[in-house]
């Protein structure tokens, strides 16, 4: 965990949310440029794998505590890093919504897998849901499985 002053954890907050990216992203990033690290396309796979299973775990932490706000958002977040770490891969960057639906939307179509778009659907109502807060319970307790079998199948293509 890193303590930031308020000014700065606001503005990665806000910077998060307007570009689509992670807060650990943006941090990730600024770290390599100021060490002038490079981000390579094996380190940025690890990178985006380590926060999906991160999401996930916080996705069925707050689930059990009933917080089906975050739970949302997280397991939403576990679906997009692991997209990204499939784009990562092919040494693709996918800096926003439009460009992690197109990613699915093709890959889906590659693959001739029609489930795949339905459990990335899935995955975007939760997403939707942590800001409108309009889902059941218990269908974001289902919506949270899809995940689960979404993120499994990106992983197998790894």
């Amino acid at each position: 965990m890193i303590v930031l002053p308020k000014k700065i954890g606001k503005r990665l907050k806000e910077e998060s949310e307007k570009t689509g990216v992670s807060e650990e992203e943006l941090i990730l990033e600024a770290l390599s440029k100021t060490l002038n690290e490079p981000l390579d396309p094996e380190t940025k796979v690890e990178i985006h794998l380590k926060l999906s299973e991160k999401y996930m775990k916080d996705a069925e932490n707050l689930l059990a505590e009933k917080d089906y706000i975050q739970a949302s958002e997280k397991a939403w977040g576990a679906a997009a890093q692991i997209v990204k770490a499939l784009a990562a891969k092919e040494d693709k960057e996918l800096r926003s919504h439009v460009s992690i639906w197109q990613f699915v939307d093709e890959l889906a179509e590659k693959l001739q897998e029609i489930e795949l778009r339905r459990l990335w659907s899935r995955a975007n109502s939760l997403h939707q849901n942590f800001y409108e807060n309009w889902m059941p319970p218990r269908d974001v307790t289902y919506a949270i499985e899809d995940v689960k079998k979404f993120v499994e199948r990106i992983r197998k293509l790894l």
